[in-house]
């Protein structure tokens, strides 16, 4: 396979799961500095991991979550819970893999996941809105 085949195949996946106006603009705004990394994202991603038979979208969703709490990085989480919902990773599942994530990572991490989740699943309508914010300085 090429590596403009791999694209392709990347960019196909990346779009069913993180939606086409999301990776579109992605793309779009990608100066010639950046699209080497838009690139290699979509390329390496999307084009080789996520699009493998070995394991479900909602799997791999699940993984992403449980791994990005444990790099703490609330950008990237905040993006993959919105494509674990659209692969049918359930609130309850979501809950749970941050619970277990927490237990492993440390509650600072916990922590910072949570509230990046919530925001997110609130956001997507899938919980209800809070009359305040989660506490976002502590626990």
């Amino acid at each position: 396979m090429t590596q403009s085949e791999k694209f392709e195949r990347g960019l196909k996946v990346r779009r069913e799961v993180l939606g086409a106006d999301y990776v579109d603009g992605s793309i779009a705004r990608a100066d010639d500095f950046m699209m080497a990394f838009q690139t290699i994202t979509t390329e390496w991603c999307w084009g080789h991991a996520w699009a493998r038979e070995g394991l479900s979208r909602k799997t791999r969703s699940m993984i992403n979550i449980a791994m990005l709490t444990a790099l703490n990085k609330p950008a990237e989480l905040r993006l993959h819970v919105k494509g674990a919902l659209t692969n049918g990773v359930t609130v309850d599942e979501i809950k749970e893999i941050l619970i277990h994530a927490t237990t492993y990572c440390g509650v600072p991490a916990g922590l910072e996941a949570f509230k990046t989740a919530h925001a997110v699943l609130v956001e997507a309508g899938a919980l209800p809105a809070t009359k305040s914010p989660p506490d976002t300085a502590s626990v």
